[in-house]
């Protein structure tokens, strides 16, 4: 049995391929699903801790039973919401301590998915595991899920990324340009992707019918061959953001203070108001006794997004992810279609901003929560997904002019994967009788802004900050043991090259090295994963 995991912010979304009818089908996992007859089954990415005296199997409340038990409206350090964000990343500011244990969001992160995939046990024998990411993310975060899946009896695990999945799971299958909008609870994801499919060996052919009906292609029993990534652009920008926002509000103009309560009505307001032009919810107060509404109409919410910045990071990405689709001499007009995914991307406000640019006939948005779980499931039915790295890959070295540690990158941005042939780099020792070569590589994000994650009181917080020009860098091997990445013996002398390094991309995107000792012949290392070196 083939599942596709969609591990989301705000959702998570869970798929099976059915063989007998050829076809994707979301599932329900018991009572960890929400029941609403209005939306796919989805799992609130929601977990409680209620023990953690072993954190190898902390005792968790997950996904519909924490809110139906009213865990998430406490004021309690154990629970966790949006904890998605801080996985891989460098959270500033305090984290929590629960039965004499400091509980970082890999370990949450951990918990959630472990139960999520133990309620398929139910389901079936699992052959192959299919999980989608954000554009955006960085190698650790892939890592982490693969360290996740290592305990698994799964014969394959892949990855594929989310807006790509999407333009799958819509099941517009034919030669056309698709841009998806992937905008969930924590992340904006652009890419533009073409579907080939072949019929009889001609060139492709197919073409997109309205909205709800299906292709050509699939009228015609062609399937998919190709999906080819042209451009893409990402960043943690969400309905997490909006609904800090929102709370912020109504702390500023009503004096309530933000909390998770006050969160979760802020977000039912947001969910609201993408079906009426006013919404109200009545906040109690268990301490005084007091109840307050907190009423808000699309005016004011779209006020809201507008003082925050919300539509100029839009136009950004999306001048990005254009740009990126103009080298290859694309223009908006070749968009055939635009594909809308994640809850965010349900906002009257965003579907707005979409159609001013290119007309609302070409919008499709019926499918925002199942798409990426459905089209995930593509790529083990013998899809191709031709792709290009959204980072680069570079080594530290110390920059003497500005007396501080930069980075020179060796595999740039736009390098399609997996590589046909490695980057080598020849390193030599510096010093007399050196024992090994130190290398410092990291993962070298986009230029223009950095993320910051932080806690403000205990709520999760994401910021934009200006990154003076330098690229925003996840180190990969920053840690003691593992940035020696070539042990001399005979000891090194300064004056040749000694050891020759290969930098390889696979077809999971993640960097490997191979590392040959010139003097010897002796392979060092060979092809291991650099987030795995020890």
């Amino acid at each position: 049995m083939t599942l596709a995991v969609d591990f989301g912010t705000s959702n998570t979304v869970v798929a099976r391929w059915n063989e007998a009818t050829e076809q994707a089908e979301t599932l329900t996992l018991g009572n960890l699903s929400i029941a609403a007859a209005a939306n796919p089954p989805l799992v609130p990415s929601l977990i409680y801790v209620e023990s953690f005296l072993s954190p190898e199997s902390p005792r968790v409340v997950v996904g519909q039973p924490v809110r139906d038990r009213g865990l998430d409206i406490a004021q309690d350090s154990r629970f966790f919401r949006n904890f998605k964000r801080g996985i891989g990343t460098d959270i500033r500011g305090f984290l929590p301590d629960i039965d004499g244990h400091t509980v970082d969001f890999e370990t949450v992160g951990k918990a959630f998915l472990n139960r999520v995939i133990a309620q398929l046990s139910a389901v079936g024998p699992l052959d192959s595991l299919v999980f989608t990411v954000p554009v955006d993310s960085f190698e650790v975060y892939r890592n982490w899920l693969g360290q996740v899946c290592g305990g698994l009896n799964v014969q394959q695990v892949r990855l594929l990324d989310e807006p790509t999945a999407a333009a799958l799971g819509y099941g517009l299958q034919g030669g056309e340009t698709l841009l998806v909008i992937d905008f969930g609870g924590g992340t904006l994801d652009f890419a533009l992707v073409q579907l080939a499919v072949t019929a009889g060996g001609k060139k492709p052919v197919g073409f997109l019918l309205k909205s709800g009906d299906r292709s050509l292609a699939a009228k015609s029993g062609q399937r998919v061959q190709t999906a080819r990534v042209l451009a893409k652009a990402g960043e943690n920008l969400g309905g997490a953001d909006i609904d800090n926002w929102i709370a912020d509000y109504f702390a500023e103009t009503q004096g309530l203070g933000v909390s998770p309560l006050t969160l979760r009505l802020a977000e039912r307001l947001k969910i609201a108001l993408s079906a009426q032009t006013q919404a109200s919810e009545v906040y109690f107060n268990d301490e005084t006794f007091e109840s307050l509404e907190l009423s808000l109409d699309r005016d004011r919410f779209e006020a809201i997004l507008q003082a925050n910045q919300f539509f100029d990071r839009l136009d950004a990405r999306l001048d990005q992810v254009l740009q990126q689709a103009r080298g290859q001499g694309l223009t908006a007009t070749d968009i055939d279609a635009v594909l809308l995914v994640g809850g965010t991307a349900q906002i009257p406000a965003v579907q707005r901003w979409v159609a001013e640019t290119f007309g609302s006939e070409q919008i499709h948005s019926d499918r925002p929560f199942e798409a990426i779980a459905h089209g995930a499931l593509q790529i083990a039915q013998g899809l191709q997904v031709k792709d290009f790295l959204y980072h680069s890959y570079g080594i530290r070295y110390w920059d003497r002019r500005h007396n501080r540690h930069s980075w020179h990158p060796i595999i740039l941005q736009g390098q399609p994967y997996p590589m046909d042939k490695p980057v080598e780099l020849y390193l030599g020792a510096s010093t007399e009788q050196q024992p090994s070569i130190e290398l410092i590589l990291g993962e070298l994000g986009q230029e223009q802004v950095t993320t910051e994650v932080y806690f403000e009181g205990d709520r999760l917080v994401t910021r934009q900050v200006a990154s003076g020009n330098r690229p925003m860098v996840q180190p990969l091997n920053d840690r003691d043991g593992a940035r020696t990445i070539a042990r001399l013996d005979p000891p090194g002398f300064p004056g040749s090259d000694r050891i020759k390094v290969l930098f390889d991309i696979d077809r999971q995107r993640r960097l490997r090295i191979t590392v040959e000792d010139i003097l010897t012949g002796e392979t060092l290392i060979d092809q291991q994963p650099v987030v795995q070196l020890s």
